[in-house]
């Protein structure tokens, strides 16, 4: 098995993907699309994105990296 397939095969490693694609996905969408020029507001001020991303920045990191220490112990 390789490295990558055992880092995410990981559970810890799962849980801390999904907090990323849920936690900090709404705020970089509405920073490309505010960058692009798709929305009305040329300077957005996502609050609540912002807050999102600040409540599941530190649990994500702290998943993935319980995670891939486990799956870099394992493979030892």
């Amino acid at each position: 098995m390789t490295i990558l397939k055992s880092i995410l095969s990981n559970r810890w490693t799962k849980i801390g993907l999904i907090l990323v694609a849920l936690g900090w996905g709404p705020l970089f969408a509405i920073i490309l699309l505010s960058k692009f020029g798709m929305l009305s507001d040329p300077n957005p001020n996502p609050i609540g994105c912002g807050l999102l991303f600040a409540i599941t920045f530190f649990p994500a990191m702290i998943c993935l990296a319980i995670g891939s220490f486990q799956s870099f112990r394992r493979r030892s």
